[in-house]
């Protein structure tokens, strides 16, 4: 048996970008912060936030930087060569179910 399951609750760093594969897949991808607090020092963790589908849309119409949101989703990570030809690795938390809790 296996789990792949995040949840979040912080707020979103950036507006989403809508970035298209092919006319019919869109993804909206965005920065999430979430604080820590150790002591006296404070933390924050950003996170790499993709949506598709129906969550895309939802994105692109109600969330904003500074938005607070709850998060559910799973982790990726996905493989890219940047432009000097070195492999980048990237952790991303796929989104299957979110909450708009408030705004900033």
């Amino acid at each position: 048996m296996a789990v792949n399951k995040v949840i979040l609750l912080g707020n979103a760093g950036t507006d989403p970008k809508i970035v298209y594969a092919d006319k019919d897949n869109a993804f909206a991808r965005f920065s999430l912060a979430t604080n820590e607090r150790i002591g006296t020092v404070e933390r924050t963790e950003w996170h790499n936030i993709v949506m598709s589908g129906r969550l895309c849309e939802q994105a692109e119409k109600y969330i904003r930087k500074g938005t607070r949101l709850y998060l559910e989703g799973k982790l990726r990570t996905r493989t890219y060569n940047d432009k000097f030809n070195i492999v980048r690795y990237v952790t991303e938390i796929y989104v299957d179910n979110f909450e708009i809790l408030g705004r900033i």
